[in-house]
């Protein structure tokens, strides 16, 4: 499978703290790659890097083959790279609906011309995502559960070719997160390429095609979720810790 998209010895530094410390990876079309690592080792900064909240220090970016570093989130949105937030703020005094919307008007391609044709793209990512229900409540009314589905929702509404989520199933129950897969399943169905941030190891394990591993903003390893689960510096690193 080619690579949609490719990132190249990026490095972020914060003053003197280095986040994200030279790390390189591919995430081919059609793909759902793991992203997993201790708290603090650099995941959601990776994130943030690829979809423009932040800037690298070093290194480039690059969406199907063009280099995209220096270029601002919305622009990066309207190419068709779409993400979730580990924190959920939907935007107070809207709907369910038209938070999915705001999605809808601005996304890939410049998003939709009208509002009509917003709402109508966000009750079908709304359905999409088992929310459908919701749609008239206002989101601030969502439980945790539901603030996670709103959030896959406007991201979906957006139209990505490429899916960044952040912890999407933190917090939830193990009905929830098979719940949780299945839609994100479904995303990869449709041809989004999907990368994912847990902690949930048995999930992101049976979901994942490939598993990234990050350690003090480092790479450590990359590659199938058996081989990666079993790599010794992986379980010292990280899931020693669950283990003891």
């Amino acid at each position: 499978m080619s690579a949609i998209l490719e990132i190249r010895n990026v490095t972020r530094r914060f003053a003197g703290l280095v986040a994200v410390n030279q790390v390189s990876f591919t995430l081919a079309e059609g793909e759902i790659l793991g992203l997993i690592g201790p708290n603090g080792a650099g995941k959601t900064t990776l994130v943030s890097l690829i979809s423009g909240t932040l800037a690298p220090t070093h290194g480039e970016i690059l969406y199907q083959g063009n280099p995209i570093g220096n270029l601002p989130a919305y622009r990066r949105a309207r190419l068709g790279i779409g993400r979730t937030f580990q924190i959920m703020r939907p935007f107070p005094g809207l709907s369910v609906l038209d938070n999915v919307a705001v999605g809808a008007l601005f996304g890939r391609g410049g998003g939709q011309p009208d509002l009509a044709q917003a709402r109508e793209q966000a009750r079908a990512c709304l359905d999409f995502v088992g929310l459908g229900r919701a749609a008239g409540q206002r989101a601030e009314a969502l439980g945790g559960p539901g603030r996670k589905r709103l959030e896959l929702a406007k991201a979906l509404a957006m139209q990505p070719r490429v899916l960044l989520c952040d912890e999407v199933m933190a917090g939830l129950n193990l009905v929830e997160i098979d719940e949780v897969i299945d839609v994100i399943r479904k995303v990869r169905a449709t041809g989004i390429s999907v990368l994912v941030i847990e902690h949930v190891i048995k999930a992101i394990k049976s979901l994942s095609n490939r598993l990234l591993v990050l350690h003090h903003g480092e790479k450590i390893a990359d590659g199938p979720p058996g081989e990666v689960l079993a790599n010794a510096e992986v379980v010292q690193a990280y899931l020693g810790r669950q283990r003891a």
